[in-house]
């Protein structure tokens, strides 16, 4: 007996030195709702089921595709394609390795409380009128600066003629605490938006229509790597994120959860209790 308790504490030595001895995997990310929850999902499991030491790089949007253009940072797991960053992607495409979407049916827009009544402000174009732009302050309330989203919100200004307002640049949080404020005290208010999101589990809202398409359409969210990726850590590794793929249902369950609790704790509980997708995942074996 105690022979084999030798050797096993021996392999899991080797095991844990090995794992030690790996670089770590540099995965930049940005403090969006469903960034960091794909982000430390992919973290967790990289980390307990194929040992790979993983630090998270928080970095603004465009600066984390130069970087992993540049081979600064290994991975980002948030590029929003192909229309929210064409920008970026039309710098640096050529750079980088996409190993494809880890969710779909994505979409940005601006978004209203479904109190605000529809006849009153149901589409962008509603936004020209005078009087609401006085009751709402003469405001967009926005997200990070270099956001995509950002943008593209910029664009509809020019595009619908408001330059009556003002695009507000704050943070994710920044922005969903200006619109929890709003609800409360059940002010008009518009955010800029994006599904999925878990502000629409939380409340009652609606996106406001958007006839010239100037916030986009339909969107896929994919995982970039720099080159040499393949080469420079386990197969696994690259097969395991190439094989990464949430329903938008499980993931703004998860996003909702880790409002209420932690990323962290919500991140071990999907993992709980949906063994056979992360199975599938970590060893591309279907049962």
């Amino acid at each position: 007996m105690r022979h084999w308790l030798r050797l096993i504490t021996v392999a899991l030595f080797i095991a844990t030195a090995h794992a030690a001895d790996r670089p770590p995997l540099r995965i930049g990310w940005t403090a969006w709702s469903d960034a960091e929850a794909v982000t430390r999902l992919a973290a967790d499991i990289l980390e307990s089921r194929l040992d790979q030491p993983v630090e998270l790089v928080l970095l603004d949007i465009g600066i984390q595709y130069q970087g992993v253009a540049n081979g600064d940072i290994d991975a980002m797991l948030m590029a929003w394609l192909p229309l929210t960053h064409k920008p970026y992607m039309d710098k640096v495409g050529d750079q980088v390795v996409n190993l494809g979407p880890l969710y779909t049916r994505a979409r940005l827009g601006w978004v209203v409380p479904d109190y605000i009544p529809r006849d009153q402000l149901n589409s962008i174009t509603d936004l020209e009128n005078r009087k609401l732009a006085r009751k709402l302050k003469n405001r967009i309330h926005g997200i990070d600066p270099g956001a995509g989203l950002m943008q593209a919100s910029e664009q509809a200004i020019l595009d619908y003629g408001l330059d009556r307002y003002r695009l507000v640049s704050s943070s994710g949080a920044g922005m969903t605490a200006a619109l929890s404020r709003a609800i409360k005290r059940k002010e008009w208010i518009v955010v800029t938006g994006w599904s999925p999101h878990w502000m629409f589990s939380r409340w009652e809202l609606r996106y406001l229509e958007d006839p010239r398409k100037s916030l986009g359409g339909r969107e896929r969210i994919h995982a970039l790597v720099r080159r040499g990726f393949y080469q420079d850590f386990p197969v696994e590794v690259t097969e395991f994120l190439s094989r990464m793929y949430l329903p938008l249902d499980e993931l703004e369950a998860l996003m909702n959860q880790a409002t209420d609790t932690s990323y962290e704790q919500a991140v071990q509980e999907y993992i709980e209790t949906h063994p056979q997708r992360v199975d599938y995942w970590v060893t591309g074996k279907v049962d």
